[in-house]
Order: structure tokens, then C-alpha cells, then sequence
């Protein structure tokens, strides 16, 4: 079972490896435990593995005496807004998201369609190893329902955030890449109602990726290619559950994931400056963009929990993460592709610029991620040395450690997931990045 890995906000492992339906029919009692054999919303991503886990996660939810609302395929946004909508105790939703088709996974929402955080996590967890589960005589079990307006209600709510008309004068053209996942059915719907000519790649819903479904360079050459001999205004990019959003400019050129939520920030604080919440291991640029509209960033420990709970009480305008994950408040309080799709679209109707245009008029950084095998144990004395090292320059330590100057910054955090320690650097030169990594990194293998 070591590829199963087991987190705050969910669980995820190798489909017939270390996921197997008696491990789903568990997790489903356990959350139907959790939440005292309430109303879930459940949904799923387009993977061929995901009929058969929600039925193994609907066989334990409904032995506690839950009551299942099934949305089948949807994105992740589309059901964690569900959660709330419907006025659900909590949601599940049965996702890989960016990783390999080989892959899947539960991800776990509370009734504010939020994700679990740490403590919510463990008490599930708890409840799953300790086999302590509710169960309900014959008569006490609920019938599955099924909701299809789920998509539909999830449009409603990204097209009432935007200016619908000036995008529509616009008549936008656009390439998709959905890499045939969930954001495969909704956003060609999207597009539509925004009166966008859509060229499409990768968008049948059959869960069968034609490349591996995060939304990097390394695994969007051929959507770069498309958009640069098709005479598009943009190009767009999801994983397979769309959350994560991509942008490919009309050049052709991957514009990289720290600028989806750059570019989105920038639209929402040049109309009301305010707060924006993004975790400490996103680009700097964020802290440029806020500081020209008179707007604070907040920092959190890394996971979409931290920054949406954060986004929340502080009741910031904009806010996500550098992976390419926008959450507008708007909306709700999630990672939401579709959401930064249109708010993308607005900015360039708006501003009448292209995209190169809008990305160049931001900062220049140069970011680079590295890890690092390490154990937990090592790890948490190699932060505890370089904390000492660092005192005297400005220091973060929510998350590992994160030491900023003026012209670059770094961060070292003990993953949850995997015995490594992820490094990353940002700064003005390559150079200067590229010298701090390598300092890090014998700085680990001499202290390891």
C-alpha cells in the first residue's frame, strides 16, 4: 500500500493497486460516520476508473444512512458549489486531478463546499482506521437521487461575475485543451453562451488522457502548436477535473501557471483594490501587482484549504495558488477554471490587448522547483538549522521556511505526501536563481 496516500482533504492511490473498491466502500462509510449519515453531493471526473469507485464510495455512504445526491461527471468547482447549493453536509468528489490516468482519488468537502482542513481531515482518517462506523438497518436506507443541473448552475454563476456583452462583441477565438476530462462538457458550454468560436482538442469526455493531465509546458506542445498556426486569440488548458487552468497566448507561447492567477488578480484589483490570499510557494509577482492597486497579499501554508479559509474571513477579492488555480470569491470558494476563463476574456475585451501584451507589461521572475529526498526527520532539523542561518533576513515560518529579499526569495517545505523536501526559488536573473537552488540543495545532502 505505499502508493496510497492519505492527506487532509483526501485520499488517492493507484486504481487496482493501492485504491480498490473495498478501500472506497471504507473511505464512504467512514464520511457517511463523519457526517453523521447526512446529504452528500457526489461527482466524478471522467476517468475509466471512476464508475466503478463511486459505486464502491455509494455502497458505504448509503450503509451509514446517508442520503446520496449524484451528479456523476462534473468538474470539481461545479461540485463543491453543488455542496452548498443543495445544501448538503459535505461532498465528495472522486478525482486524480493532475495526476497520470493510472491514478485516482476522494477529495472531501464540508457543507460550505470548502475542502476539509488539516484537523477535519485527521478526525476522518481517525474514523476510517477505527472502523467505527454507523450503521443502518434495511429500512433506514436512502435511495440514490441523481441532479443534472449542475453544470448549469455552475455557468449561471461564472457568466452573473463577468460582463457577459463586451466578451460577446468580442467573438473571441479559442482553443481547448480539457485533456477529454470533466472540464470537456462544460466549457465548450461556456464558450458558447460567451459567443466564442471554439477550436477544439481533447475534449471528449471518455477519461482517456493523450498526455499526462497537469497543465505544464512539458504536456501542452501540442495545444501550443495549434494555437500558433490557427490564428486564435487564446489558447486554454484544464486538468482532468478543471480546476487548474493553463494559458497559451496567440503566439502560441506558454505563458507558464504563475501568470493565470497573475493576470486574473491584476483584472479584479484594476476595478477594486482589496486583499488577495495565494500560499507562500506563489510567484512574487503577486506582491508587485497588489502593491501598484493599493491592495495587500496574504500568505498561507500551501493547500487550496488554507488560502479558500483564509479568502473567506478576510473577505478577499481574489485569491489561489501559482499552479494555475484561480478562486474567485464571486463564485465560490474553490479553484475554479472556468471562473479564470472568463474573467480572462473580460480583461482582454476590456483592455483590447493581447494576451503577450498583458503578460508583458508584468514583472519578469524566474522560478524554478526542485525536491529533494529527505526524510521527515531530516528535514525538519535542515529548516531548523537554515531558520538560525536566515534570522537576521525576513523570515516565514507557516509552512518549512520561506526567506524573501529584495530581488528574490526562496521556500523549503517537508512534503506530506512523499518523503522529499520541495525547494523553489524565484528571483530577477537566472543566475540568481539557479545559485540559490544549488546552494540549497548541497546545503540538504551535507546536513541529510
Amino acid at each position: 500500500m505505499k502508493d496510497l496516500v492519505v492527506g487532509a482533504s483526501g485520499v488517492r492511490g493507484i486504481v487496482g493497486k493501492s485504491l480498490t473498491p473495498e478501500i472506497m466502500t471504507r473511505l464512504g462509510a467512514a464520511f457517511g460516520t463523519y457526517l453523521n449519515s447526512g446529504k452528500v453531493v457526489v461527482g466524478r471526473d471522467t476517468r475509466v476508473s471512476g464508475d466503478m469507485l463511486k459505486h464502491a464510495v455509494f455502497a458505504g455512504l448509503i450503509s451509514t444512512g446517508c442520503r446520496i445526491i449524484d451528479l456523476d461527471v462534473c468538474t470539481t468547482p461545479t461540485c463543491a458549489l453543488m455542496v452548498k447549493e443543495l445544501k448538503a453536509d459535505g461532498g465528495i468528489i472522486i478525482t486524480g486531478s493532475h495526476n497520470p490516468i493510472e491514478w485516482n482519488a476522494l477529495k472531501f468537502l464540508r457543507s460550505d463546499g470548502i475542502f476539509l482542513n488539516v484537523d477535519q481531515g485527521k478526525q476522518l482518517i481517525d474514523c476510517y482506521y477505527s472502523g467505527d462506523f454507523v450503521k443502518v438497518t434495511w429500512d433506514k436506507l436512502q435511495v440514490v437521487e441523481t441532479d443534472h443541473s449542475s453544470a448549469d448552475k455552475h455557468l449561471e454563476k461564472v457568466l452573473s461575475s463577468v460582463d457577459i456583452e463586451i466578451i460577446r462583441k468580442k467573438k473571441f477565438s479559442v482553443v481547448l485543451d480539457s485533456c477529454n476530462g470533466a472540464g470537456s462538457l462544460i466549457t465548450p458550454a461556456l464558450f458558447e453562451k460567451l459567443h466564442c468560436r471554439m477550436k477544439a482538442i481533447h475534449v471528449k469526455p471518455n477519461g482517456l488522457f493523450p498526455h499526462n493531465p497537469e497543465p505544464t509546458f512539458a504536456n501542452l506542445t501540442e495545444l501550443c502548436s495549434v494555437a500558433r498556426h490557427s490564428g486564435v486569440d487564446i489558447g486554454f488548458a484544464q486538468d482532468a477535473d478543471a480546476d487548474r487552468l493553463a494559458i497559451v497566448d496567440e503566439r502560441g507561447e506558454f505563458i507558464g501557471e504563475e501568470y493565470s492567477l497573475a493576470l486574473a488578480a491584476r483584472f479584479v484589483l484594476s476595478k477594486h483594490s482589496g486583499i488577495v490570499v495565494t500560499n507562500l510557494s506563489t510567484s512574487r509577482l503577486i506582491e508587485d501587482i497588489a502593491e501598484k492597486y493599493n491592495s495587500r497579499v496574504i500568505r498561507t501554508p500551501v493547500g487550496e484549504v488554507n488560502v479558500a479559509d483564509r479568502m473567506k474571513s478576510e473577505r478577499a477579492v481574489i485569491g489561489g495558488e501559482g499552479n494555475g488555480g484561480i478562486i474567485n470569491p464571486e463564485v465560490h470558494y474553490v479553484r475554479d477554471s472556468l471562473s479564470g476563463i472568463a474573467m480572462i476574456l473580460q480583461y482582454l475585451a476590456e483592455t483590447g490587448k493581447k494576451v503577450s501584451e498583458l503578460v508583458d507589461e508584468l514583472p519578469k521572475y524566474h522560478i524554478r522547483k526542485e525536491k529533494i529526498e529527505c526524510k521527515p526527520e531530516a528535514g525538519r532539523d535542515i529548516i531548523k538549522e537554515l531558520t538560525t542561518r536566515y534570522r537576521r533576513e525576513k523570515i516565514d515560518l507557516q509552512d518549512g521556511l520561506r526567506v524573501d529579499w529584495h530581488d528574490a526569495w526562496f521556500s523549503l517545505r517537508i512534503s506530506n505526501t512523499e518523503p522529499v523536501i520541495r525547494i523553489i526559488a524565484e528571483g530577477r536573473t537566472r543566475q540568481k536563481v539557479d545559485s540559490l537552488i544549488e546552494s540549497l540543495v548541497k546545503e540538504i545532502k551535507r546536513t541529510k
